[in-house]
Formats: C-alpha cells, sequence, structure tokens
C-alpha cells in the first residue's frame, strides 16, 4: 500500500468501533481500498506496555462512549472544594 507513516498518510482513516462493521463494508463499497478491524486492547495489554517504557500507537486506546469532560472537571472541582 506504500504507507510509510499512518499519522500523516491522507490515505488513511480512523472510524471509532462505534459505528461498526456494516458502515465500513459500506465504506469499501465507496471509497476506500481496504479496511482493518481490531480486537479491544485489554487493560494487561496498556499496562505491560506502559510497564515497559513503550507507547501505544495512535488511536489504540480508543474507547467509547466518552464521557463528557464538564462531568470529570465538576468532580475534581467539588473534590478540591473549588466551587461556589
Amino acid at each position: 500500500m506504500g504507507i510509510t507513516d499512518i499519522k500523516k498518510d491522507g490515505r488513511v482513516e480512523f472510524v471509532g468501533g462505534i459505528r461498526g462493521v456494516n458502515y465500513l463494508i459500506k465504506r469499501c463499497h465507496e471509497d476506500c481500498k481496504a479496511a482493518f478491524v481490531m480486537f479491544p486492547v485489554s487493560m494487561e495489554e496498556i499496562f505491560a506496555v506502559a510497564d515497559a517504557g513503550e507507547i501505544m500507537p495512535p488511536k489504540s486506546t480508543w474507547f467509547e462512549p466518552k464521557l463528557g469532560s464538564g462531568f470529570v472537571v465538576n468532580v475534581f472541582e467539588d473534590a478540591l472544594g473549588l466551587t461556589e
């Protein structure tokens, strides 16, 4: 495929798992040459990579659904007594 840098190659696109396999099949019939579906990374694998001082590939630690950032920020502010 001639891809040397997945971060910079405009032909490489990340599609979140929430869209499902049928979306990838549809895209392959429309405008893509190939699609790859990966198994989720386990927590043990993430810890092993971190313990080895390595980094995970882009988007390999993607998870859904996302929490609203306001929820997390408000919890920290409340815990630190920063709210008025």
